[in-house]
């Protein structure tokens, strides 16, 4: 699993950004609406957080989490697999002289959003903020 680059939104462009949205709200139809073969990927809830785009829109990395996290693993390695058949079916659905190659990876914000919050709820770093909050209530 790598983890997402923070903060490169700024080096793509917009058409980037445009573009893999509208993959990614077409990938997501798919899943929705596609009976995969792949008893990996029957009845799996798949949620696709971002896709990123190469700067010559013939990459797309979709970045995806499962409810829950469950069989995260598993369920990667199948999308992996389903990934010739979900470029055909993202060809007919988006308006792009070429359909991407597909490239699925585990999203990581999750855990660092939970490491966060873990981290701001531990004692000693709340008695720190209702510190600041008395000060700047005695101002």
């Amino acid at each position: 699993m790598s983890k997402r680059a923070h903060g490169n939104e700024a080096t793509r462009t917009q058409r980037q950004l445009r573009v893999g949205e509208e993959i990614r709200h077409a990938l997501t139809a798919v899943m929705r609406e596609a009976h995969f073969r792949d008893p990996d990927l029957q009845g799996v809830n798949v949620t696709i957080t971002e896709v990123q785009v190469s700067p010559d829109l013939k990459n797309a990395t979709t970045f995806v989490m499962t409810l829950g996290g469950e069989d995260l693993v598993k369920t990667l390695s199948a999308l992996k697999r389903a990934g010739p058949f979900l470029r055909s079916e993202l060809a007919h659905r988006i308006q792009l002289r070429y359909a991407p190659s597909l490239k699925f990876e585990a999203d990581t914000t999750f855990d660092y959003a939970e490491k966060i919050e873990r981290a701001l709820h531990r004692p000693e770093v709340a008695r720190d903020l209702e510190a600041e909050d008395e000060s700047d209530e005695a101002q």
